[in-house]
């Protein structure tokens, strides 16, 4: 009896603590936010202060080498006073005076342009700061929620398998954190809103039930709706983290099963073979083989305008190969990859980066109006 009550104020006190970590989410999303926007704003002012304060600088330049001249000018109707006439002595005076007079207007307003600038730079970091340790915040938070809604055990598990890939480098970890900002993203424009709007409708129909249950039905209707497709997108977002099928039935059914609903949902014809030995793939490879085949099949259907795709599984005891190939529309290789440098079009720098994690190679063949062909290769 004490060990259930036991249990029971425990999960009592996780789902207060998941509970307070949901707000903490959501208010993390908003800071994040409000601090993007109001970094895009800033880089706006700090760009326009940049060029105003360089045309100043221009014009102070100007004027410097105007004084110059103005001064040399007056100094030489003033050595020779007998050679000009009162007015001419009396402009050149007036005129030094007048171009001193902005100068000096202009070098104060060059010094106001460039404190200006400078402290909005000093914003502009801050800014930046606070971005960053919104987006580091809300993957602590991911990992708080995992942890408390897993298996403690299962939990330590994952922890020494981390430990292991502690030494895989620097480029699984910026990966991590890419990935850990796409979910973070998908969370945001997803589940959370869902979420809030879920609240909101909550505590309307709570209000509704004592002066109109019609109303609080229908609106708890569209409670429902609003919850399945927050489940349905958080279903999306774990899937999209890794395909559980793959753990479950392996690489060849989980592909299999892609292919079929990809048609299904595009139209395009896939035809896949499969010719596969008795090989026990390591997990990391299965992921890798998979992820190329997805975003290659996701490039064809936004990109290639293809009717057809031919897909080759081959698995041997020492080696995976896949080739890929469509009859759309091609594209220069060259390029493509030269244009996407810090950039995510197409992906191929993305597909290329996974192979060499796991010390594969991957080749891209494409001419403008003859198709694509990919083939990874990858040693097991």
């Amino acid at each position: 009896m004490d060990e259930k009550l036991g249990v029971n104020s425990l999960d009592q006190v996780v789902d207060k603590m998941v509970t307070a970590i949901d707000d903490s989410q959501g208010e993390v999303f908003e800071i994040a936010e409000a601090a993007r926007q109001e970094h895009e704003a800033a880089e706006k002012d700090l760009k326009d202060i940049k060029e105003e304060t360089v045309n100043i600088i221009q014009k102070v330049d100007d004027l410097r080498e105007a004084n110059r001249k103005a001064r040399m000018n007056l100094m030489k109707v003033s050595q020779d006073l007998d050679d000009y006439s009162e007015t001419d002595i009396k402009e050149a005076y007036e005129k030094a005076k007048d171009i001193q007079v902005e100068l000096s207007l202009f070098e104060e307003k060059e010094k106001r342009m460039r404190q200006k600038r400078d402290e909005l730079e000093r914003r502009l970091k801050g800014i930046e700061e606070t971005v960053e340790r919104a987006e580091n915040l809300v993957s602590q938070i991911k990992i708080m929620k995992d942890f408390l809604a897993n298996d403690l055990q299962e939990f330590s598990s994952q922890m020494e398998g981390l430990k292991q890939k502690e030494q895989l480098g620097i480029k699984i970890i910026k990966a991590q954190e890419e990935e850990r900002k796409r979910v973070a993203r998908e969370i945001h424009d997803g589940p959370a809103q869902l979420l809030a709007n879920v609240v909101f409708k909550v505590d309307y129909s709570q209000k509704l039930l004592d002066n109109d249950v019609g109303q609080a039905k229908e609106e708890l209707q569209e409670l429902k709706k609003l919850v399945r497709k927050s489940l349905q997108d958080v279903r999306k977002i774990i899937f999209d983290l890794r395909p559980m099928t793959l753990d479950d039935l392996g690489l060849i059914p989980t592909v299999r099963k892609y292919i079929e609903d990809f048609m299904e949902k595009t139209g395009l014809d896939i035809q896949i073979k499969v010719l596969a030995e008795e090989v026990d793939l390591k997990s990391s490879h299965e992921v890798v083989i998979y992820r190329i085949i997805q975003e290659a099949l996701n490039n064809i259907n936004q990109h290639a305008q293809a009717k057809r795709v031919d897909i080759k599984l081959e698995l041997k005891h020492n080696l995976a190969n896949v080739v890929i190939k469509d009859d759309g529309c091609g594209f220069n290789v060259d390029e493509v990859l030269e244009n996407q440098v810090g950039k995510s079009s197409f992906g191929l720098l993305s597909m290329k980066e996974r192979v060499e994690l796991v010390q594969g190679s991957i080749k891209f063949e494409s001419q403008r109006g003859k198709g694509t062909k990919i083939t990874l290769k990858i040693p097991v």
